[in-house]
C-alpha cells in the first residue's frame, strides 16, 4: 500500500504533467494539511516495511535491494523514494503474485527484460523520476498483462519497437522525457490503450503520421500535451486517432492562430473535452473556435489565461457546449454577444474573472448580457467584483437553478430590497448563494420572487437586525437556510413563519446575546426541521420550551455557548431539560460549554441518538443513570474535560455500539476502583475505534503512573482480589466479632462467667463427686493460711459453710490429745481437698512451706491434681510458688486456681467459683 507521502508525491507530478499551476498549489497545501511536517518526517524516519491486506509499502528506506523477507503472498510491493539502481528479477522471485509494482524515484538505469518473466501477473508498472535512458522491445516483451505503465520523468530513448508487445496496456505515461517526436512507433502498437500522456516533451510538431501507431487503438480517450510548445500543425495530424475525447494542452502557450489551427484540426474527431487553460490566451477573437463547429465539444476549460477581452461571437461555433470554465481572468465587460450562440450551456463558471485592481476599473455586465443562455443550470460568480445589479441583469435565464455570488463585491448587495434580484424572477432558481458579500440588512419581500427556493446561504455577511418573519415571505418551498457568521441577529415568535417547509437552519455566531429569550419559541412552527445550528453565540440562558413544537429535530449544535448554568441542580427552579422536546435526536453537540455536571434526566428519552460531543467542558462525577438510554450512540466524544473515573455504571450502555471515542486529556485517576473496568473495555473491544490512546489517555494519579498511558496500568493487580471479595468481608466480619468480644470477656466476662455457673449449678449440682466419695471424707477442704491471712479466712471462706461443705480450720478443728503434727496430717487425710490462701506471706511462712506443702504436694501425686486448691489473694509470680511450695499453676487445673475479685460485685462470682472447684470429683486425673 503506498505511503501517504508516496501518495502526494504522485499526484504532485501527475499535476504537473497536467499543467495546472493553480491545482499544483492547491494540491501540495491540501498534501501538508493531510500528512503534516510531522508525518512527512516520520514516514521518511519509518524503520521497516508496512505490511497490510497483500500489499506492502517500502518506501522511504533508503533501500538499496529488494526486501527479501516479505509474505510471499503480496498483490502490492511499494519501494518508491529509495537507493534502488535495477530491479534485478531474482529479486522478486519470491512474490510471483505482484500485480502492482512501484519503483519510482529510484536511480534505476534500465528494465531488465526478465521482469515480467518472474511476474507474469503484473498489471502496473511504475518506474517515474528514474535515470532509464533506452528501452528495447526485449525490456517489456513478456509484459502482457500489463495494463498500465509510468516512465514519466526518465530520459527514454525508444529503440525499435518497444511498446509492440503491451496488448493490454490502458494506461501510458511518458510525459517529461524529453522525446522530440510524438511518434512513439513506426507500426500499429497498443490497441488497447485509453490514456496517453506526452506532456512535458521538446517536440514542435505534430505530423501527420506521429499518432499513425495507435490506428488500431479504437479506446483511446484522453490525450495530454501539456507544456508542448506546439507550433506546427501537419493537416490530419489527428485522423489517426478520430475517436478521441479529451485533448489537454494546458500551459502549451501555442498563440492564437494555433489554437485556431488546432480546432480545426480537431473537427474530424470525436473531441468532448478540451483543457485550454494557461495559454495566455488574452483575446477571444470571433475566429478561434470556428473549427470546432463540427465537433460535439460539450466542455471547454479557459481559465487562468489573464483575458480580458472576448470578442462578439467567439462561441457562436460551440452550440453543444454544455460546460464553460472562464475563471481567474480579467473579463472587463460582458455584453449581450459575448455568450452568444451557447444554447445548450448549462453550467458557466467565472470565478474571479470579473475583478477590480489597481489599475483597472471595475467591471461591467450589461444588461441581458446572459439572455443567450436560456438552458443554463448554473452560474458560479464567486469573487466577482460588478459596478452594480440593475433590473435586467439576469433577464433571460429561464432555466436558472443555482446562483453562487459568494464573497463578490456588489453594492447592490448591502441592502437587499424586494427589487435588487428581481431580474431573476422569471429563473425556477432552487438554490442561491450569497456568502461574504457585505449584506447589513434584508428587506420585507427581499426574496419574494424566488417560489422555488430550496437552499439561501447568507453566510458570513454583516447582517445586523430583528427578524421579523417577513425577510422571508414567498419562500414557502425553502428548505436551507444559512446565516451563520453575521453581526447581530434577534430572533421573535415569528421569525419564521413564512418558512414552514424549513429543514435545515444554521444562526451559528450570528445570535444577539438575549436573541432566544422570548415567551413563544421562534422554531416552534419549524415541524419539518432537521437540523438546527446555534453554535458560538454565548448563549448563557434559553427557555425550557425552546423546543418544543421541533419534533422532527435530528441535529442540535449548541457548542461554544455558557450553558453551564443551565444544567445545574443549584440553578434556580432546577435544571432547564430544554431536550425533552427532540425525542428523534441523532447528533448533540455541546462541545465547550463549561458544564461541569449532567442532570439525571437531561438525556432521558434519546435512544435515537447516534453522537454525542461533550468535550472541553469541565465535566467531572458523572451520575450513573445519565447515558441509561443512549443504547444507539456510535460516537462518543468527551475529551478535554475533569474527567477521573470511567465506571460501568455510568458507560457501559452507550459504550455498547461505540464506533468512535474521543476522551483523551482526561485527569484519569489510574486505581482499580476507578480505571480497571475502562481498560478492560478497551482491552477487548473490537469495534470501537479510540484514536491518540497511547498519548492521549494518560494517568494523572497515582503517582506510581503519573503521566504514563492508561494501557500501562496492571490490570492483574485488581483481578487477584476479586475472588477473595467475600474472604475480605467475612475476614473482617470475624475480626470485628473477635474485638466486641474480647472487649466484653475483658469487661463483664466475670458477670458472664458467674451467671453461666449458676445457670449450671442449678441444672446439675454444685458438686460432680459421687455420693459414695463423699463419705469417705469427713471435710470438703483443710485450709492452708498464714497467720496474717487468718481473719479474711474467718470473714470470707468460713460464712460458706453448711450442711454440705464443710472445711477444716487447725485452730477449730485439731484433734485433742494429739500432737500437732499428727493432728495436721489426720485432718488432710481426712479433707477431699487442700485449700491454700495464697500471699506473700504464706510463702515466706517456714512451717507452711516446710510441713503442710510438703504434705498437700505428697497428696497431690498420689490421689489427683484436683485435690489441691489455690486461692490467690495477690498476684504472685509463678517462680516464687513452686520455689516456696513446690506447686506451680500448671500442675492443677485452671478450674481449681481461683483469684480474690478486686471488685466487690464480682465476690459472688468467686464464691460460685470455688464452691464449684470443691466440689469437683478428685478421681478425674485429667
Amino acid at each position: 500500500m503506498p505511503s501517504v507521502c508516496s501518495l502526494c508525491a504522485n499526484l504532485v507530478f501527475e499535476t504537473m504533467h497536467a499543467h495546472r499551476c493553480l491545482v499544483l498549489s492547491a494540491v501540495i497545501i491540501t498534501c501538508y494539511l493531510m500528512t503534516g511536517l510531522y508525518n512527512c518526517v516520520a514516514c521518511q524516519k519509518k524503520k521497516s516495511c508496512h505490511v497490510q491486506d497483500g500489499r506492502a509499502d517500502c518506501s522511504h528506506l533508503s533501500l538499496s535491494a529488494v526486501p527479501p523477507n516479505l509474505p510471499s503472498n503480496l498483490t502490492s510491493l511499494d519501494l518508491s523514494h529509495n537507493r534502488l539502481l535495477g530491479i534485478p528479477p531474482e529479486s522478486l522471485t519470491p512474490y510471483p503474485g505482484l500485480l502492482h509494482l512501484d519503483v519510482g524515484f529510484n536511480s534505476i538505469t534500465k528494465l531488465d527484460g526478465g521482469l515480467c518473466q518472474t511476474l507474469p501477473l503484473l498489471q502496473t508498472l511504475n518506474i517515474e523520476h528514474n535515470e532509464v535512458h533506452f528501452l528495447k522491445k526485449e525490456d517489456v516483451s513478456h509484459c502482457t498483462n500489463l495494463t498500465r505503465l509510468n516512465m514519466a520523468r526518465n530520459r527514454l530513448k525508444l529503440q525499435g519497437e518497444p511498446f509492440s508487445a503491451l496488448q493490454s496496456l490502458k494506461f501510458l505515461d511518458v510525459s517529461a522525457n524529453n522525446l522530440q517526436s510524438a511518434k512513439l512507433s513506426s507500426q500499429p502498437v497498443l490497441p488497447s490503450l485509453v490514456n496517453l500522456n506526452l506532456a512535458f516533451n521538446n517536440f514542435t510538431t505534430l505530423k501527420k503520421d506521429d499518432f499513425s501507431f495507435l490506428n488500431h487503438s479504437s479506446f483511446l480517450q484522453t490525450l495530454n500535451l501539456s507544456s508542448v510548445s506546439l507550433k506546427t500543425l501537419e493537416p490530419g495530424c489527428f485522423k489517426p486517432i478520430s475517436g478521441l475525447h479529451t485533448l489537454i494542452m494546458d500551459e502549451s502557450k501555442m498563440g492564437t492562430l494555433i489554437i485556431a489551427k488546432l480546432c480545426l484540426e480537431l473537427s474530424g474527431t470525436a473531441i468532448d473535452t478540451l483543457s485550454l487553460r494557461e495559454m495566455k490566451l488574452v483575446t477571444l477573437t470571433n475566429k478561434t473556435f470556428s473549427g470546432l463547429q463540427k465537433t460535439s465539444l460539450t466542455y471547454l476549460d479557459l481559465s487562468h489565461n489573464g483575458m480580458g477581452k472576448i470578442e462578439p461571437g467567439s462561441f457562436q461555433w460551440l452550440p453543444r457546449l454544455q460546460t464553460l470554465i472562464l475563471s481567474y481572468n480579467n473579463i472587463k465587460h460582458v455584453t449581450k454577444e459575448t455568450f452568444q450562440g451557447l444554447n445548450s450551456l448549462k453550467k458557466l463558471k467565472l470565478t474571479k474573472a470579473l475583478v477590480k485592481s489597481h489599475t483597472s476599473s471595475t467591471p461591467i455586465i450589461d444588461d441581458f448580457s446572459f439572455q443567450p443562455l436560456s438552458a443554463l443550470e448554473s452560474l458560479i460568480l464567486q469573487s466577482t467584483a460588478v459596478q452594480k445589479l440593475t433590473e435586467h441583469t439576469f433577464t433571460g435565464l429561464t432555466s436558472l437553478k443555482e446562483l453562487d455570488m459568494s464573497w463578490s463585491s456588489y453594492t447592490s448587495l448591502r441592502n437587499i430590497s424586494n427589487k435588487t434580484l428581481v431580474s431573476l424572477a422569471g429563473s425556477p432558481l432552487t438554490k442561491l448563494n450569497l456568502t461574504g458579500t457585505a449584506i447589513t440588512n434584508i428587506n420585507p419581500g427581499a426574496f419574494s420572487v424566488f417560489s422555488n427556493l430550496t437552499t439561501l446561504v447568507l453566510d458570513h455577511n454583516f447582517i445586523k437586525q430583528n427578524l421579523t418573519g417577513k425577510e422571508f415571505e414567498g419562500l414557502s418551498q425553502v428548505q436551507e437556510i444559512h446565516m451563520s457568521y453575521n453581526r447581530m441577529i434577534n430572533l421573535s415568535s415569528t421569525s419564521f413563519v413564512n418558512v414552514p417547509s424549513l429543514k435545515v437552519l444554521t444562526l451559528g455566531k450570528s445570535l444577539a446575546a438575549k436573541a432566544l429569550n422570548p415567551e413563544l419559541s421562534p422554531f416552534s412552527r419549524l415541524s419539518n426541521l432537521t437540523i438546527l445550528d446555534l453554535s458560538n453565540n454565548n448563549i448563557g440562558n434559553i427557555r425550557e420550551n425552546m423546543l418544543e413544537g421541533v419534533v422532527n429535530l435530528k441535529v442540535l449544535k449548541l457548542q461554544h455557548n455558557n450553558l453551564a448554568r443551565l444544567w445545574k441542580s443549584a440553578n434556580l427552579g432546577g435544571p432547564v431539560l430544554f431536550l425533552k422536546w427532540v425525542r428523534n435526536l441523532k447528533t448533540l453537540l455541546m462541545d465547550s460549554n463549561g458544564l461541569d455536571e449532567i442532570p439525571a434526566d437531561a438525556l432521558r428519552g434519546l435512544s435515537d441518538l447516534r453522537e454525542l460531543s461533550l468535550g472541553s467542558n469541565l465535566l467531572n462525577s458523572l451520575k450513573d443513570s445519565i447515558f441509561d438510554d443512549l443504547n444507539s450512540l456510535q460516537l462518543l466524544f468527551l475529551q478535554k474535560n475533569l474527567i477521573t473515573t470511567v465506571r460501568p455504571e455510568v458507560f457501559k450502555t452507550p459504550m455498547s455500539n461505540l464506533s468512535l471515542l474521543l476522551m483523551g486529556k482526561n485527569p484519569f485517576d489510574c486505581t482499580c476502583e476507578s480505571i480497571l473496568w475502562f481498560v478492560t473495555w478497551l482491552n477487548n473491544t473490537n469495534m470501537t475505534n479510540v484514536p491518540g490512546l497511547r498519548d492521549e489517555y494518560t494517568c494523572n494519579t497515582p503517582l506510581a503512573y503519573f503521566n504514563r498511558s492508561i494501557m500501562d496500568f496492571d490490570t492483574l493487580s485488581c483481578k487477584d482480589m476479586t475472588p477473595f471479595r467475600a474472604l475480605y468481608i467475612l475476614s473482617s466480619s470475624t475480626v470485628i466479632m473477635l474485638m466486641v468480644t474480647a472487649l466484653l470477656v475483658r469487661f463483664h466476662g466475670w458477670r458472664i462467667q458467674f451467671y453461666w455457673n449458676i445457670l449450671i449449678n442449678r441444672t446439675l449440682g454444685l458438686s460432680d463427686a459421687g455420693v459414695e466419695e463423699g463419705r469417705e471424707f469427713e471435710y470438703d477442704a483443710y485450709v492452708i493460711h498464714a497467720e496474717k491471712d487468718a481473719s479474711w479466712v474467718e470473714r470470707r471462706i468460713v460464712p460458706l459453710e453448711n450442711d454440705n461443705c464443710r472445711f477444716c480450720l487447725d485452730d477449730r478443728d485439731s484433734i485433742p490429745g494429739m500432737s500437732q503434727l499428727e493432728s495436721i496430717v489426720d485432718n488432710m487425710r481426712k479433707s477431699r481437698k487442700i485449700l491454700f490462701v495464697v500471699t506473700e506471706t504464706l510463702l515466706r511462712d517456714p512451717w507452711c512451706r516446710r510441713f503442710k506443702a510438703y504434705h498437700a504436694l505428697h497428696q497431690v501425686i498420689e490421689a489427683s491434681r484436683d485435690s489441691v486448691v489455690l486461692v490467690f489473694l495477690q498476684d504472685v509470680h509463678d517462680y516464687k510458688l513452686s520455689r516456696s511450695l513446690f506447686l506451680r499453676r500448671g500442675m492443677l487445673r485452671p478450674c481449681c486456681i481461683l483469684d480474690w475479685p478486686v471488685h466487690k460485685e464480682r465476690v459472688p462470682a468467686f464464691h460460685q467459683k470455688l464452691l464449684i472447684a470443691l466440689g469437683m470429683t478428685n478421681r478425674l486425673q485429667e
